[in-house]
């Protein structure tokens, strides 16, 4: 039996490798499949491209809401695609963004594809691709030509500056300006009207805080104050002006103004006789000075500038003097009066300004010179905006005033007639619509003295 099995193996293995030997590798059938199946899916998605390529692809139209999207339909680009899970579905919409985009106008010129219109094709795209650039080439031309005609029409800055040097025109700084100003004004060799154009210009400069605070710094606001002490009416008018602005709502200005005699030489010029239009703007210098300035106010007092304006107050043909005047007292009053207040409540006042508020004492002051009776007989001005002032004046004073004002029988009298009047002028003002009228103001202002007084 073992000679048997020896034989019948050796003869197995004999035919195995011969028909291995014998075997063809190109006909084995994975091999010969695998080739076939990859030949025919290119000759497959070949023919699909070319189909796709010749075949015109329907165009779905998306809105803002979602909508399902058929197999084989094209998307505008941009659209928002999503997959539902729950039908399985494709769906599109449009973005919210393209709501503002489609409102933006052409800014170019030339065709663009027709985007109304259900399907195109390739050839659409191309030609669509085509005449953008040639649309971008027609916008370069135009800005080509609008640049020529900008370097037509205008001088480069380069040209500009060059023909400014060769000219020499030097641009002034604010400062420079003030310092020539100055010095023309100073200067000996200036005619009157040379000096009085320069103070006319230099009012313009000095409204502006940090330019008034410049003058300090070359010694101007020293020449200016000087300037009052000048034989020329004219002169000492507009350096008072300027003075005026480079005081008001500045407080460094103002302590150099009282420290350089500005004070003294205003109230000189307004004792003295001079022209109503140099007292003017004195006065103007002179209230922009005291305001807010409680330091300058006790110097007032002291150097009798209630005095000062009593006579002039009393002076034939200065009614307007008058009315600002009275103006300036009630500012002073309630000035005084408002600050106490604030710095009782707030707290937020320096100890040394309250101190010096309180050392201004201006209504008995007022009381002594006879300005109750003097505010009290200005009622008779004819001028309702004049009348207004003294109003409120008299209400400032009442306080301080009462016994004087119930003592003038004629106060009484003009009050009366006064309330009369208003009374007429606001009904009528009350017929026209107006219910809180000017001459219904001036009519409260009125009733409210009667019965203060009564």
């Amino acid at each position: 039996m073992a000679p048997f099995g020896m034989l019948l193996g050796l003869l197995m293995t004999f035919c195995f490798t011969f028909c291995l030997s014998h075997q063809n590798p190109n006909k084995f059938a994975l091999t010969s499949l695998e080739k076939s199946s990859t030949k025919e899916s290119e000759k497959k998605d070949t023919k699909v491209e070319e189909e796709m390529d010749a075949e015109v692809l329907e165009v779905f139209q998306p809105t803002y809401e979602w909508q399902a999207l058929r197999p084989g339909q094209a998307v505008p680009a941009g659209s928002h695609v999503r997959l539902n899970l729950q039908t399985g579905a494709r769906e599109v919409k449009l973005q919210y963004e393209d709501k503002f985009r489609n409102n933006l106008k052409e800014l170019k010129k030339g065709k663009r594809l027709d985007i109304n219109t259900d399907t195109y094709t390739s050839q659409d795209l191309k030609s669509a691709l085509a005449k953008f650039k040639e649309g971008e080439r027609e916008s370069s031309k135009e800005d080509e030509a609008r640049q020529a005609e900008v370097k037509r029409l205008f001088r480069p800055i380069e040209e500009l500056k060059k023909e400014f040097d060769e000219l020499n025109v030097v641009i002034e700084t604010d400062m420079q300006i003030m310092v020539r100003l100055i010095n023309k004004f100073n200067s000996s060799s200036s005619s009157l009207e040379e000096k009085i154009a320069a103070l006319f210009d230099l009012e313009y400069y000095v409204h502006q805080m940090d330019n008034a605070q410049d003058l300090l710094s070359f010694g101007g606001l020293q020449v200016l104050i000087n300037g009052l002490n000048s034989t020329e009416p004219l002169v000492k008018e507009y350096a008072a002006f300027v003075l005026g602005a480079a005081f008001s709502s500045n407080p460094k200005v103002q302590v150099e103004a009282i420290e350089g005699g500005a004070l003294q030489k205003l109230l000189v010029i307004l004792a003295t006789d001079q022209p109503l239009t140099a007292k003017k703007k004195v006065l103007f210098a002179l209230c922009s000075l005291l305001r807010h300035f409680p330091y300058a106010q006790q110097q007032f007092l002291k150097l009798g500038g209630l005095q000062v304006l009593k006579s002039l107050v009393q002076q034939k043909s200065t009614e307007v003097l008058a009315v600002r005047v009275i103006t300036l007292l009630y500012d002073l009053v309630t000035e005084k009066m408002f600050a106490e207040e604030e710095a009782e409540l707030t707290q937020d006042m320096s100890p040394e300004k309250l101190q010096q508020y309180r050392q201004v004492h201006l209504l008995p002051g007022l009381r002594e010179q006879g300005w109750c009776e003097i505010t009290a007989h200005l009622l008779a001005l004819p001028e309702h905006d004049a009348r207004e002032k003294v109003l409120q004046t008299l209400g400032a004073l009442m306080a301080t005033c009462r016994d004087h004002y119930r003592e003038d029988p004629e106060l009484g009298r003009t009050l009366a007639s006064l309330q009369a009047e208003y009374q007429a002028l606001a009904v009528l003002e009350l017929e026209e619509g107006e219910d809180e009228g000017y001459f219904r103001e001036l009519l409260g202002s009125t009733d409210g003295l009667l019965r203060e007084l009564r």
